[in-house]
């Protein structure tokens, strides 16, 4: 009976540490795809969440840099009447955090690129 328990404990504690990122990345963001990402870039604010020397070396073009580290601190850079498309390198981990910090701020429309830069087949700045 006490092994019964201790495997239920245990299925419930994995459920929780894979299940309890994605669900809240869903409560704060939406995630999207390239065409809808590009799409909505035309009247939003797009920000990289990558560090400045990743940024450096390529980023999407028209995209500013807001390091996901820093991203309290850069709150009055972003307009909160503008929906905000945030991305990094591949699959949303930090994306998930800034996106639950520009909720709290109050920015009504947050989007991640569901496969970051790795997918993106639009226009990049290589360089900077």
């Amino acid at each position: 009976m006490l092994i019964i328990i201790i495997d239920i404990i245990l299925v419930l504690v994995l459920i929780g540490m894979f299940g309890y990122p994605r669900w809240n990345l869903r409560r704060n963001a939406k995630l999207v795809d390239e065409a809808e990402f590009a799409r909505l870039m035309a009247t939003s604010q797009l920000v990289d969440i990558r560090e400045t020397n990743q940024f450096r070396v390529n980023h999407i073009f028209g995209a500013r840099n807001l390091p996901s580290a820093q991203i309290e601190q850069s709150l009055n850079a972003l307009n909160k009447h503008k929906p905000v498309l945030i991305y990094e390198t591949g699959r949303p981990v930090a994306a998930a955090k800034v996106a639950k910090t520009l909720k709290k701020a109050g920015f009504p429309e947050v989007y991640i690129l569901k496969n970051g830069l790795n997918s993106w087949k639009g226009k990049t700045k290589t360089g900077v």
